[in-house]
């Protein structure tokens, strides 16, 4: 099937601002010149900051100035010191960290000591670059990227001595590097590979090879192991290890490095090189990349309101488009992690030669039903027809759909089967290039006992933690859950409501299969949400395994029975059967009035939990009702659709539009977490005025 969609819409934004060229609404310019890449940068996790890419790219090129933290790490826009530039920023993976030095070398000494000072007055970055000049050593930095390659261009002052470093004793985020090893194979070249140390998410190492090349040729090859210097040398491996290369340099000087990378060999690592950037023309490649973006980004098409609004929504179109990685290199083998140890697979080639499609690694899809599922299959098809896949790849190769996969590894991240409302939505929007039988066979063992649904969050060697034989058995999933602790996330009310959402997407898909017997076995499970529906509160509670309900009852508690919210915000999570939540509500006026005073309520605090993931766990910022900084109730300014007062959808939709997705500053734009494109494209719908309750 041969996609080709492009969708005009004229957006008024009346809700953020002026309407005319005057008032500074310009004339349509591309897309890709709109982009703001700083907006939110002071915050979030190592891999949210993206310049130096590709969309979706294995390869993500970018300054790191915080090194340690899965949260607020990377790219922070007020740290003072840079102390990397690293070639991976995924889900939960990082790698290949480089810098470029003068003078007496001191990589061997760690970041804090070897990392420079910079300016933002001397900093650019758009979609696939990045430029920073380097105050501590006068060298000013350039980056572009392909898919699977970075590139650099490095102007030097006049030095004796200058070096570029690999430094594989350092980490990023939540990733160490446990090991590694560097080889010079020419006097312009260099290649190795770095062993990522298991995470708490991601439970089995995983290698990043490399293969580097330089446009000229190094005076020497050193290196570093425990912290002591080696001169000369040809091979460097081991624990704790770096490498660099040395040489002097004239005022102005200009050095080129393409640095390849890949999760299968060092051989497909040098392929990867040679099929993506075989020449050195670094602002071709730069020029290349803006086109690509461009193209992506012009599927949607706007005119009208400020230029802050258009920049705004194209900035959001742009991380919608990123974070989630591939990871198949271009001749289309891919690492399978799923079993004892690495195993390089093969996607299918087409009658071209090519593989059929990318396989990809990413954070969950939990929240996709609101976001992903209706943008990208709706203005980006065929990418989600790839996703459809990658994961159907995922379940040959281990057995199971996953949730959010890391380098070939399953993380079994948050909670229940996020995948199933995203591969039924896109087999309902008549994606359907896969086998749909061996689909719903999937999907369906993801819904049974020893399934996802029977995990709880990075729940790895046992299936007892997502509590799904009680929610069979008795309709709901209890909080406490008797002997628990077998993973994150085990709050059974959150979980139930989940579930039976997730319930419901199986059974349109056994519908539209005419599996008639499933289809009423799922619809009846999607009911489940009324059996932890407390009538005295008014709201969805926790029940006990004996039944009974907590007691004392608070709405407003972050987190314990409720994933990552509470009780008021996840009582509106049954985008299955609002119908009949409002009956549960005494009507629809009822329901109209209690989740107006949410929004009335959540008002003042700007709808999040405040503007980082740090606000988010202190404990009076997530008493709140409404929460547009994270996943579970993205979906409550539409219900009111739903409850016959369009209007306030309008009016709530729009307001949320104005205080959560409107900033261009560093210090907001998604609430610290983003969360690989979820935020970005609730965004865009939100402006469009364009949402899928159901998902």
């Amino acid at each position: 099937m041969k996609y080709s969609y492009t969708l005009f819409l004229f957006l008024v934004f009346t809700l953020l601002g002026s309407r005319s060229v005057e008032d500074g609404a310009p004339e349509m310019t591309s897309p890709v010149d709109l982009v703001d890449p700083m907006v939110d940068a002071a915050n979030s996790r190592w891999f949210f900051f993206n310049s130096a890419t590709r969309p979706f790219g294995m390869v993500n090129l970018s300054p790191d100035m915080v090194i340690n933290g899965a949260w607020n790490s990377g790219y922070r826009y007020h740290e003072d010191t840079i102390r990397a530039f690293s070639h991976i920023h995924a889900w939960q993976l990082s790698g290949v960290p480089v810098f470029p030095t003068t003078g007496k070398f001191q990589g061997h000494l760690g970041a804090d000591i070897y990392g420079s000072a910079y300016s933002h007055d001397l900093e650019q970055a758009k979609p696939g670059y990045h430029q920073i000049f380097l105050e501590t050593y006068g060298i000013n930095v350039e980056l572009t990227a392909t898919q699977r390659v970075g590139f650099h261009r490095y102007t030097f002052p006049a030095a004796s001595e200058s070096h570029i470093q690999i430094d594989l004793s350092t980490f990023l985020g939540p990733c160490d590097t446990d090991s590694g090893m560097v080889k010079m194979t020419s006097e312009k070249s260099l290649e190795g590979f770095a062993v990522m140390g298991a995470t708490r998410r991601r439970p089995k190492p995983i290698k990043v090879f490399f293969a580097i090349y330089f446009d000229q040729a190094f005076n020497s090859f050193n290196g570093w192991k425990d912290g002591a210097l080696l001169k000369n040398i040809e091979e460097i491996s081991g624990d704790d290890i770096g490498a660099y290369v040395s040489f002097p340099t004239r005022n102005d000087q200009v050095h080129l490095m393409k640095v390849g990378i890949s999760y299968t060999s060092v051989e497909a690592a040098r392929k990867n090189v040679q099929t993506e950037l075989a020449g050195w023309d670094f602002d071709q490649v730069v020029s290349d990349a803006a086109e690509e973006w461009n193209n992506w980004l012009s599927k949607i098409q706007i005119k009208g309101g400020t230029l802050k609004a258009q920049r705004r929504f194209y900035t959001d179109l742009w991380h919608a488009l990123q974070g989630r990685r591939i990871i198949s290199d271009a001749s289309g083998t891919y690492p399978d992690m799923t079993g004892d140890k690495l195993r390089i697979g093969q996607i299918p080639l087409d009658n071209s030669g090519r593989p059929a499609f990318n396989h990809y690694n990413s954070d969950s899809f939990w929240g996709a039903q609101w976001t992903i599922n209706t943008l990208w299959q709706l203005v980006y098809p065929k990418l989600a027809e790839e996703f459809v896949q990658s994961m159907l790849l995922m379940y040959a190769d281990g057995g199971y759909i996953p949730r959010g996969p890391s380098g070939g590894n399953y993380t079994h991240v948050m909670t229940g089967a996020s995948s199933t409302p995203f591969i039924v939505a896109a087999y309902q929007k008549g994606l359907r290039n896969f086998d749909v039988e061996e689909t719903y066979t999937a999907l369906k063992k993801n819904h049974m006992p020893g399934g996802m649904m029977s995990k709880a969050g990075y729940e790895h060697e046992t299936a007892i933690g997502g509590g799904l034989e009680y929610y069979i058995e008795r309709g709901y999933v209890p909080y406490p859950l008797p002997k628990g602790g077998y993973g994150f996330h085990e709050n059974g009310s959150g979980q139930t409501l989940e579930y039976a959402y997730q319930d419901a997407c199986l059974a349109q898909f056994a519908k539209a299969l005419d599996k008639e017997s499933d289809y009423k076995y799922f619809r009846e499970r999607s009911n489940n949400y009324r059996n932890i529906w407390n009538e005295e509160e008014g709201w969805m509670w926790l029940r006990n395994a004996e039944g009974n309900w907590q007691k004392p009852f608070d709405g407003l508690v972050y987190g314990k029975g409720f994933v990552e919210s509470n009780a008021c915000q996840m009582t509106w999570f049954v985008p299955q059967d609002l119908a009949g939540l409002f009956e549960l509500m005494g009507g629809k006026d009822k329901a109209i009035q209690k989740l107006n005073t949410s929004f009335e309520k959540s008002e003042s605090h700007d709808f999040t939990s405040g503007k980082s993931h740090n606000n988010e766990t202190q404990r009076e910022l997530r008493r709140v009702y409404i929460n547009y900084g994270n996943q579970p109730s993205m979906q409550t300014a539409f219900i009111f659709n739903h409850a016959g007062a369009p209007w306030l959808t309008q009016y709530w939709s729009r307001k949320v539009v104005e205080k959560v997705y409107n900033d261009l500053s560093p210090e907001s734009g998604y609430s610290g977490d983003e969360d690989q494109g979820l935020m970005g494209s609730l965004a865009v719908l939100m402006k469009l005025g364009l949402f899928s309750m159901d998902g």
